[in-house]
């Protein structure tokens, strides 16, 4: 029997989380170990020598580092449930949104470091980035490929969900609006609604708490 695959993580990880909704959906036996990020395992450092960041997915002894990167190579390993469409012109629109959720989906991150003028100026440009998505990127399909989640929805699921939770954290209103975003607001009800994604969520108040303290160390009490 081939070597069970290996997850290190924390929780509650963004990016972890997009590993382990890939390999719920195909459902892949994996062990999960816990990483102390205050004081990195020797498993993690021998493995991801260059960022020394989880998530890293251990197949065999041999790593894969960078979520999304991870996500696809599950995909190519275990062709069950795709993730990826088959149609080349689908792939790379499919390959097109993710990038954007790399590149842009940073914004949240910056929200959540971030007062002042800068906090003002992330959040405008995480609405910038949602308004782009709901006018661009779904249209008036159920998920981003249609009518089953792909890896587009998935790293964006972990750019939603966690912003939902980081703009309570923060307390300066609402950023994700379903008035103002009615087509991402049904998509991520429908992400959360597939079976596989909801028994795999981190519990929201419990991500609330964590995240005000973790923000309140970074940049102090409003």
């Amino acid at each position: 029997m081939a070597e069970q695959p290996k997850l290190l993580g924390a929780l509650p990880s963004p990016f972890v989380y997009r590993v382990i909704w890939a390999l719920k959906l195909k459902a892949i036996p994996y062990e999960f170990i816990e990483e102390d990020l205050t004081n990195k395992s020797p498993l993690l450092l021998k493995y991801n020598p260059v960022h020394k960041k989880i998530p890293v997915f251990l197949h065999g002894d041999k790593p894969v580092c960078e979520s999304m990167i991870i996500v696809e190579y599950i995909d190519e390993v275990w062709p069950q449930n795709p993730l990826l469409p088959k149609d080349p012109y689908e792939r790379a629109l499919a390959r097109f949104w993710v990038k954007f959720a790399e590149d842009k989906g940073t914004a949240v991150w910056r929200m959540f470091r971030s007062k002042g003028e800068e906090l003002e100026k992330t959040m405008k440009e995480t609405q910038e980035m949602l308004q782009t998505v709901e006018e661009h990127g779904i249209g008036e399909k159920k998920f981003f490929g249609g009518e089953s989640i792909g890896i587009a929805d998935i790293a964006f699921g972990s750019v939603v969900y966690w912003l939902e939770v980081i703009e309570e954290a923060v307390g300066k209103g609402a950023v994700f609006e379903a008035h103002r975003f009615p087509r991402l607001d049904a998509w991520i009800k429908n992400f959360k609604q597939v079976p596989v994604i909801k028994e795999n969520l981190p519990e929201r108040d419990w991500m609330v708490t964590f995240f005000k303290n973790r923000r309140e160390a970074l940049v102090g009490s409003a």
